[in-house]
């Protein structure tokens, strides 16, 4: 008895210690991709957007709620209403890159989006947060997302974007990708929602 104590014991501390963030999505889970134009797709074709690859990678359903242009002030009263209506299980969040481009206070966003970290929680919905590069050429996700993932303890997928970005190959223009870029950040994050535990 004392051994069977023992291992039971066991298999609980280390269920305790993952460090998977996501809990398992159901076969007919929702999923809300929320974002820019990033999102949206913008440069190729509905079905080359990220979100519809993802929907195939996974075998879940990928609600695409991008809008091109749009920046953190308009998504947190519109992502709301999308939560609502959509009841997703888990929210891919992915905005900020126009507030970047257009040199908008950094501490405004990163207040922006908590609050839409905030909205889905309240919810009770799971939230994937997805960092978007600063403006240099080199740089890797601005830090305010980082923080955010630490501060909410969030699933955070880094630096992928800013590496597609920097590769000619995978883009349409300065600022967004190609059906192969697009391709590759939805596998990238198919496969961060498997480590994570969502899939």
């Amino acid at each position: 008895m004392l051994r069977s104590l023992v291992l039971g014991l066991a298999v609980f501390v280390l269920a305790g210690c993952s460090d998977e963030k996501l809990s398992p999505l159901g076969d007919y889970a929702r999923i809300l991709a929320f974002g820019d134009s990033l999102t949206a797709g913008y440069g190729v074709s509905s079905e080359q957007s990220y979100p519809s690859v993802l929907a195939e990678l996974s075998g879940r359903e990928v609600i695409n709620a991008g809008i091109s242009g749009e920046e953190t002030s308009e998504g947190v009263s519109r992502l709301a209403t999308l939560l609502e209506r959509e009841s997703p299980e888990l929210l891919i969040l992915f905005e900020g890159g126009n507030d970047i481009l257009r040199n908008r206070n950094l501490a405004q966003t990163k207040s922006n989006l908590a609050q839409m970290i905030e909205q889905a929680r309240a919810a009770d919905i799971q939230v994937m947060l997805v960092g978007v590069p600063q403006k240099s050429l080199f740089s890797s996700a601005a830090p305010f997302y980082a923080e955010l993932a630490e501060e909410y303890d969030l699933a955070y997928l880094e630096g992928t974007v800013a590496e597609l970005l920097r590769e000619p190959a995978y883009k349409s223009d300065q600022v967004h990708f190609n059906a192969e870029g697009y391709r590759r950040l939805a596998q990238a994050i198919h496969d961060h929602l498997q480590q994570e535990g969502a899939l």
